[in-house]
């Protein structure tokens, strides 16, 4: 088992600069996600680990070894594409079993792996089926059974879900959790999908126009992202910006944003104090817009008016479209809200989980 390090590394293609300076620490047996939107240059990165693209400037080492000039075989990662890209002609066992053919191993040994793995991944009655014989979702279990055989240092995603329905995507998304803890090996893992980011990984990486944006433990970015980019990306819906202006009276701090004024709660009177007078802008999470009638207890709530625009019925929840004056929220609430399309209507904001950004550097004021 092996850690990865990124120490400076760049791709550049002509004057498209894919990867910039990224600097990445990856611990032995960690499942590191790499995020961003697409063209971010997460799976360029992912592809320079595996010796697929040439660095242009820095270094990468699997453990202790540089492996810029090592190839891509022997670097010993395994890797597991969005595109299954299984031989059509042969059974999932001979799919699983031929990189270790080309490698000389054993017969014995072949058998013993492609069935551990077979069996890990509950597909041991399928070993004799073509790939057209396959769901998405087999097909993919086979892709990663592929891997799983070679017994890498280092397994690499490359976005494998993205090809399966809604309902197959959360449950296979579980299963290489689950294989992540079976294995007890280093899993680096892209994708564009936060939910898939949340849910997986030990810590995420951030990436935006191949600048590394935040690296942390899910819940730390969710709580305290460290800019603008990061704070709308993670989470769905995503969170509510509102432009406003910082005000003081009475000792009290407030948001006032022309159609709302709330009060800030006062242990962030210090952190905020510099920006009084200034433009700033308000983040709420749309999980922390309720209907003041089922507001949970405890919480420093203050009221904003506006006009329901759109509901959407989740089920467990309903989604508010809300206009006040020019800004427009999202508020995520309680399914037995009264609120209904085109009424005014209040709700409250938990000023406890605000967020401030600066304007001019889209930075978290803190």
């Amino acid at each position: 088992m092996a850690s990865v390090t990124f120490d400076h590394v760049s791709k550049r293609f002509g004057d498209v600069i894919a990867v910039n300076d990224l600097n990445l620490q990856i611990a032995d047996k960690e499942f590191l996600v790499l995020v961003g939107p697409s063209g971010c240059g997460k799976t360029t990165a992912l592809r320079c680990l595996a010796g697929l693209e040439e660095i242009s400037d820095g270094r990468i080492l699997i453990g202790d070894q540089v492996v810029n000039d090592v190839a891509p075989k022997d670097r010993d990662i395994a890797m597991v594409f969005q595109s299954y890209a299984l031989y059509p002609h042969m059974s999932v066992y001979d799919n699983m079993a031929f990189g270790l053919k080309l490698r000389k191993v054993p017969k014995d040994e072949i058998k013993r792996r492609v069935g551990e793995a077979a069996k890990m991944l509950g597909i041991e009655s399928l070993l004799d089926r073509k790939p057209r014989q396959l769901s998405g979702g087999q097909r993919q279990r086979v892709a990663v059974g592929r891997a799983i055989v070679r017994e890498p240092k280092v397994f690499l995603f490359d976005e494998p879900l993205s090809n399966l329905d809604a309902k197959l995507r959360v449950e296979t998304r579980t299963n290489i959790s689950k294989l992540h803890q079976q294995l007890a090996t280093t899993f680096i893992y892209v994708t564009h999908d936060q939910v898939e980011a949340m849910t997986m990984a030990t810590r995420i990486a951030v990436i935006n126009k191949g600048i590394l944006q935040q690296i942390d433990t899910p819940q730390n970015l969710y709580d305290r992202p460290d800019n603008l980019f990061v704070a709308g990306f993670m989470g769905s819906p995503a969170m509510n910006f509102l432009k406003a202006k910082l005000d003081k009276a009475d000792g009290k701090l407030y948001v006032d944003g022309g159609s709302f004024r709330v009060e800030v709660p006062a242990d962030r009177n210090s952190v905020y104090a510099g920006y009084v007078g200034k433009q700033i802008i308000l983040g709420v999470r749309p999980e922390d817009i309720y209907d003041p009638h089922y507001c949970p207890p405890g919480i420093f709530k203050q009221p904003v008016e506006g006009k329901v625009e759109v509901t959407e019925l989740m089920g467990n929840e309903i989604f508010l479209y809300i206009t006040t004056g020019e800004h427009n929220l999202v508020a995520r609430v309680d399914p037995r809200t009264g609120a209904r399309m085109g009424d005014r209507t209040q709700v409250a904001f938990n000023m406890n989980n605000m967020h401030l950004f600066d304007p001019d550097t889209e930075r978290a004021i803190r």
